[in-house]
């Protein structure tokens, strides 16, 4: 097969491209969303909402949160209870919800495209907030503890997990996209 064959095949994968682009979108949200209802995982973004001014609000005590960090994996009852009073817990469930429903407004897409249009915005506009977390999150960063590769631009394992959004932003605007152009045709 020559390189333009390759070529004209490759042209012929978008409609297959935004399908697994929804799909991934889905799968992402679906399971991301649902692991906040598990206290690691809502352990884990205590960072991330402590720092944020669009969400330290739903913490009872969002300066506090360093000392009582729970690595994964780890059960730690004074921890544990901090958490509670916090309100931790009740905050990443209700996030986990919120994000759950946008990953099956996505898929609703072949029945109604208008809702998932709505819902790939909605992720787009997630994907923003999560992107902001790079500027207001600390641990974001690879922390200055004696080695020169700190700070900006060295992303720790939560900046890491932090700058994939990036590629959320791009992946919602492709499915918004795709949602909208069904929603036009059916009417």
């Amino acid at each position: 097969m020559n390189a333009r064959k390759l070529f004209e095949l490759a042209a012929k994968a978008d409609k297959a491209g935004v399908t697994v682009t929804r799909i991934g979108l889905i799968v992402v949200l679906v399971w991301i969303g649902g692991l906040k209802a598990f206290r690691y995982e809502a352990d884990g973004i205590v960072p991330f909402v402590a720092n944020s001014p669009l969400m330290k609000f739903w913490y009872a005590d969002p300066d506090h949160y360093q000392s009582h960090m729970n690595p994964e994996g780890k059960f730690v009852a004074e921890n544990r209870a901090w958490h509670e009073r916090n309100h931790t817990y009740e905050f990443a469930f209700g996030l986990g919800s919120v994000i759950v429903l946008y990953g099956l407004m996505l898929s609703v897409n072949p029945w109604l495209p208008q809702v998932a249009a709505v819902g790939s915005f909605l992720v787009f506009v997630m994907s923003f907030v999560t992107l902001s977390f790079l500027i207001t999150t600390p641990e974001t960063w690879v922390p200055a503890l004696g080695d020169s590769q700190s700070g900006f631009p060295y992303l720790s394992g939560p900046g890491r997990l932090v700058i994939k959004d990036a590629i959320m932003i791009g992946a919602a605007l492709v499915t918004m996209a795709d949602s909208a152009k069904a929603y036009l045709r059916k009417r």
